[in-house]
Order: structure tokens, then sequence, then C-alpha cells
């Protein structure tokens, strides 16, 4: 693309992470929307699911077609996942998880989309001069999702031991409230520490997701650099880049694994007692 190659490495890079933003009120500030993020994450979950949805409405008892073998894979692979961590009665936590895996994949995937001419795409046909197309390398999808389950987690915690159970464990465990003239002192305790798990869950659930993919899209860009450097440069690059997204497939898969699994692993852990 004639207009990158005039760019120097520090522009270059700059241009690829720049999101497509705009502030939802006057002065921007914290509150900004990255267009590119919704409308890809919006793409990918109409495509991914509308896909899986159309697989369903035409399955058959008899010999599956490879799609409906792909399809019948994944569900059962999830659904035996779930059984292994969570006990509980909730019949939702195994579709939750079903989604979280297929949607998490597919926008970790979109970091195999060569860079620059992804980029010309998003410039000539979508006339966006700024897009970052790998939604979870920006740390607001994987806040947000994080932050559900999060909130899942809460909810189950209070629908299964009520709202004074919930409030009781959170003053009594893990030092419990026993000598009764000590008791003022361990519910501090008690309550710094949950407070340090509570915040902990959504912030590690969120930011290795966010930091492997990131990393990634990094390494991709850094290696798209090669191209500037004349013929050599573009073969060397490529072939770098062939080995890295190689290995990249291991990261991507195993991230969304991590985190499809962590979500039943929170919801069954609100099922504990202390």
């Amino acid at each position: 693309m004639a207009e990158e190659t005039a760019l120097n490495p520090t522009e270059y890079i700059q241009h690829h992470l720049t999101f497509l933003a705009s502030p939802v009120a006057d002065g921007g500030g914290f509150w900004v929307l990255h267009w590119d993020t919704l409308i890809t994450t919006l793409a990918l979950g109409v495509l991914t699911f509308g896909f899986m949805w159309i697989i369903t409405r035409k399955a058959t008892s008899g010999v599956p077609s490879r799609h409906q073998a792909f399809v019948e894979l994944c569900v059962v692979f999830v659904n035996n996942q779930v059984k292994d961590i969570y006990h509980g009665e909730s019949k939702i936590v195994a579709p939750i998880a079903l989604t979280t895996f297929v949607l998490v994949l597919f926008m970790n995937a979109m970091d195999f989309l060569p860079i620059d001419i992804m980029s010309w795409l998003y410039e000539h046909v979508l006339r966006q001069h700024t897009w970052r197309g790998v939604p979870t390398a920006d740390a607001n999808t994987t806040f947000a999702l994080a932050l559900s389950v999060f909130a899942m987690m809460i909810f189950y915690s209070i629908k299964i031991k009520g709202l004074g159970g919930w409030l009781y464990e959170l003053v009594s465990a893990p030092f419990g409230l026993k000598p009764i003239w000590f008791a003022p002192l361990l519910v501090v305790f008690n309550l710094l520490f949950q407070l340090v798990e509570y915040v902990s869950k959504p912030l590690s659930h969120s930011l290795r997701l966010y930091g492997n993919m990131y990393a990634g899209e990094i390494i991709f860009i850094l290696l798209g650099l090669w191209a500037a450097t004349g013929v050599a440069g573009i073969v060397l690059g490529s072939i770098l880049g062939l080995g890295w997204s190689i290995f990249h497939i291991l990261i991507v898969v195993l991230q969304a694994y991590i985190f499809r699994m962590l979500p039943s692993v929170y919801i069954a852990m609100a099922h504990e007692r202390h």
C-alpha cells in the first residue's frame, strides 16, 4: 500500500494500533466508543452463531455432514468439560460456555488476517483510515466479557446461598469469626481477603486474554515492517509470519479455551459454601 510504505516504523505501528473511536459525550475522557471493535464483534457473532443456527436447523439423525459434525464436536466437547467442573442444576451454564468459547475463538482468529491487506480493505472498502480488526486485542472487549462472568458469579452466589448467606460468607471466610472477642478484627481481615479475591478474578480473566492477543498483534505488525525493506524483506517477513501464525494457532485456541473454562470454574465456586 503506497501510503503505508511511506510511513516510518513508528507511524506504521501507530497506524495499525489506532482505534476507530468517538467520544460518547463532548470532551471525550473515559467514555469513548471503539466502533471497529463493536462492529467486528457484532459481525463475527452474527456470522458464527448464524452458521451454527443454520446447521442445527438442518441437522439429521443419519450420517452427519462435515459442518454438522464440526458443530456437534464443539457442543459435545464444551458440554463434557462443563459437566466435569460444574455440578449445579442450572441449564444455561453450558450454553454460556459454548457461546463464550466460539465467540472468543473467532475474535482471536481475526489476528490471522494479513494486516496490510486488511488495512487496505478497511480504507478502500469501508472508507476508514483507522480500524483494528482483533476485538480481543481491545481491553474493553475482554473486560466486558470478564465483568459479565463476574456478575453471573455474584448472581449465582446470591441465588444459591441467599443474600444473607452471601453477605455472611463475605465477613466470615476464610478465617471464620471465632473467638467472638476477636470477631471485629477477623471481619476486617476476611473482607480484605474477599476483596482481593473478587477484584483479582475479573482482572486476571480479562488481562490474560488481552495481553496475549495484544502481544500477538504487535508481533504481526513488527513482522509486517519487513515488507518495507525490499524483496528480501518481504520473503523473510513472509517466512517468519508463517512460522508465527502456526505457533499463534495454539495461542488463539488455548486462550479461547481458558477464557471458556474460567466462567464454569467461577460459577461452580459460587455454589460452594465456606
